[in-house]
């Protein structure tokens, strides 16, 4: 699609720019950094059945499901009147590889056009992908965003762990909320304190570890799968919410896992086909960063001592040495056996796999891969579950409890 509309640099003070929810802790992070930049964001919350009926409306049912979901959502958000088209526009994100992630902008632009063609999409990507839009990241914005990441992941892990055994409940939100305000603020200001990766961590580290706990024993749950049905409360009907309201402790692997997943891909495949070049070779000096982070974090959620820590990601990358070649990076590719088998080795047996139905990538490696991984595993109860526009919540649910009555017994 070559006239499609295109976000200009006057757009910047004019247009207010809708987000997808796909990481409710992370994305408004995110935001703030792109607020100091003079950006205008609002992040989604509509998740009623009436964005799956958009989504089918403006995209073929063969589709997959995210990518239904993503231009249901906006579509919903723009036919709700709450937004005027001709001072809106939509973000997505693109990871720059074979699936979905990259690709179903395109489906988006051709649904925006057909109703609003005065909104333009904009392109979130560190792939080099729509060259031709005004909406840019800078090199300190990518270093800001990894740590908004990294402390998104710090308060989703702890949330999780605390708000399934919070004596008083509600006392876990009301520390999340009020650590996402604080560094939203830091962002916004434009401070360098976001860089006081100890100081901050290890205080809400603190904070959370003063939340009084219950002693119960309670089902640890792993969720992997698909990136933005594993995360998105709208895609996998608000798992976490589901399993804490069964008495048991979601478990959900760190972003970064994937962010790290996606910069050394480049260099695999250069180490596999014997083809360097200079950008494989910058994607692995921006991995070693990222990974440097990671290592930092880790050391200081060692050092608190109150929350298991991360799993060290070159750990991930030996365990898929066991299952799966690192080529495999279609999708999520490897980094699914990986995260399974590390859930299985550090005592949370039970894995919901999380996936878009028809999703081959995915299918592959989780379902492909759960057997080699229970033959190593004799604990482990995983169970793969669907979700698309036709299958039932109930269904969904249905299938978790009977895997929640196998991990009782």
């Amino acid at each position: 699609m070559a006239d499609y509309a295109k976000f200009t640099e006057d757009m910047k003070k004019t247009h207010t720019i809708l987000v997808p929810d796909m990481l409710p802790v992370h994305f408004k992070l995110i935001i703030a950094i792109f607020t100091a930049e003079g950006y205008k964001m609002h992040l989604l919350r509509n998740d009623s059945r009436k964005v799956v009926d958009e989504g089918l409306k403006n995209v073929h049912n063969d589709a997959c499901y995210p990518a239904l979901l993503v231009i249901g959502q906006f579509m919903d958000a723009l036919n709700s009147g709450k937004f005027d088209p001709d001072k809106t526009a939509l973000l997505i994100t693109q990871t720059g590889g074979g699936c979905r992630a990259s690709n179903y902008i395109y489906l988006l632009r051709k649904a925006v056009a057909r109703n609003y063609p005065q909104i333009p999409v904009v392109s979130l990507n560190f792939s080099g992908l729509e060259k031709d839009s005004a909406f840019r990241i800078t090199p300190l914005m990518f270093v800001k965003m990894l740590y908004a990441v990294v402390y998104g992941d710090l308060l989703m892990s702890c949330y999780n762990k605390c708000r399934a055994y919070e004596i008083n409940k509600g006392e876990s939100k009301k520390i999340l909320t009020k650590w996402q305000n604080r560094i939203c603020n830091i962002f916004r200001k434009k401070s360098n304190m976001y860089l006081k990766l100890e100081k901050i961590s290890t205080d809400i580290l603190n904070d959370f570890a003063k939340i009084p706990l219950s002693d119960e024993k309670k089902i640890r749950v792993g969720i992997v799968g698909e990136i933005y049905v594993k995360y998105s409360p709208l895609a996998n009907n608000h798992l976490e919410d589901f399993l804490i309201s069964e008495g048991c402790e979601p478990v959900v692997p760190a972003l970064l896992e994937f962010v790290m997943y996606c910069a050394v891909a480049n260099f695999n495949n250069a180490d596999i086909y014997d083809n360097h070049t200079k950008k494989s070779y910058l994607n692995f000096a921006g991995y070693k960063l990222i990974y440097s982070i990671q290592k930092k974090i880790r050391k200081i959620m060692e050092k608190q001592g109150s929350f298991e820590p991360f799993h060290d990601f070159e750990y991930l990358r030996q365990l898929a040495d066991k299952y799966i070649n690192q080529g495999v990076v279609m999708g999520e590719g490897w980094l699914i056996p990986a995260e399974m088998a590390a859930l299985a080795k550090s005592g949370v047996d039970n894995i919901i796999c999380t996936q878009p139905f028809g999703c081959l990538p995915n299918h592959i490696v989780a379902k492909g891969m759960s057997r080699a991984i229970k033959q190593d595993n004799s604990d482990a109860n995983i169970v793969a579950i669907d979700y698309d526009p036709g299958a039932t919540r109930v269904n969904q649910e249905n299938r978790i409890k009977l895997m929640l009555a196998n991990a009782k017994k």
